[in-house]
Formats: structure tokens, sequence, C-alpha cells
């Protein structure tokens, strides 16, 4: 029974105060070993300030000259990203476009959305004669084909749309997506941009 009283003891205020004592320091010492290590691991989740923002890709020699060449049936167009990233080493990544010659009249007649309302780009949709379309169907980010009949097809989930990228059939939301691209310096350059899918709205969810 002595023992069992002496567990109930809180001791005298002396020893009440070093035990108060005891825990206040071992919360601080805690606190201070948390912030000296969760310091330089939030540093290291920071993104490098040199990155993000759109930048342009140059089509090489033999790529401006195929777009040059080009009638009014797609073709495809090659060039290197050169991706800057806060987390990885830069490195440039290969990615392809459908290029399509045509004329604005033409785009806005098949895609008025592309040009007004809610749904319109902040780019131009026409530039040196083309529109470019993104490889990524729009739906749910598979890579799409040109199908023999000259319209494009994705095999994941049937999505169907012609040669100015109207969606004709399938469970895609949206026509294809234009991608930006202009004239420098006597050499094309495009821009690469991820749009979110499955969904009517432009949505951007990177771009390089």
């Amino acid at each position: 029974m002595g023992h069992a009283v002496s567990y109930e003891d809180d001791g005298t205020p002396q020893e009440q105060s070093r035990r108060k004592f005891m825990v206040n320091m071992v919360v601080g010492l805690s606190g201070v070993i948390g912030l000296v290590l969760g310091i330089p691991l939030v540093a290291t989740m920071i993104p490098d300030s040199k990155t993000g923002g759109a930048t342009w890709s140059p089509l090489s020699d033999d790529e401006m000259k195929k777009l040059q060449a080009a009638t009014e049936k797609p073709i495809k167009v090659t060039f290197n990203v050169h991706t800057v990233d806060g987390y990885l080493t830069p490195a440039d990544d290969e990615q392809f476009v459908w290029a399509i010659k045509t004329t604005d009249a033409k785009m806005r007649a098949a895609r008025p959305e592309l040009f007004d309302g809610k749904t319109k780009l902040t780019y131009p949709v026409i530039n040196m004669g083309f529109v470019l379309f993104s490889p990524i169907c729009p739906h749910l980010g598979c890579r799409y084909v040109l199908d023999t009949d000259g319209k494009f097809l994705c095999h994941c989930h049937g999505s169907r749309y012609d040669d100015l990228g109207v969606h004709i059939a399938g469970p895609a939301q949206r026509g294809l997506d234009p991608l930006p691209l202009r004239e420098h310096d006597g050499k094309g350059e495009v821009t690469w941009i991820h749009y979110k899918g499955n969904e009517p709205d432009h949505v951007i969810l990177s771009y390089t």
C-alpha cells in the first residue's frame, strides 16, 4: 500500500517545478530541431525562380523545309522542347505536332469557339498559313493518330476529329488543341502547352 500511495504523491513544489522545467526544455529543444531540419527541407521543395513561363522551341531547318513544302494534308512536325524544372536537371525532350495548311477564314468557320466566347484562345490560331495541333487527345491525354481516311483517331477511347480538329465522334468534350506558332529570325517556333483533358474549356496544366 505504501508504494501505491507514493505513486499518487505529486511531490514537493520544488520537484514539480523541476519536472515542469524539464518538460518545457524537451518541448523547446524539439521545436528547435524541427526548425533546423525543416528549413532546408522546405527550401528544396521551392522551384528555382528562373523556371516556369512559356518558351519558344525552334523548328530545325529540315522541319522548316517540310512545313514550307506542305499541302493541305496533315504533316507531323518534330522539335525539341527544352524543359527547365525546379526539381530536375534541364533537358531536351523531343515532341511533335500536327501541322495543317489552312486559312484564318476556314478555321473561323470550322472552329468558331477558338476565336470567340469562353473558350477563345489568347494567341493566334493561324500563323504562317498553318494551324498546329497538339498530339494529345483532349479527352484523357492519349496520343491520337492520323487515320487512313485523313481524319484523326484516338485509339484509347475512340474520339475522332477532322483535319481542322473538329470533334466528330467519341467522348472528348472539345476539338483538338491548337498550339502557338510564330516566325522568328527566319525560323518557325512552337510553344508546347499541355491542356487539361475531359472538359470543354482550355485550362493550361503546364507549358514550356
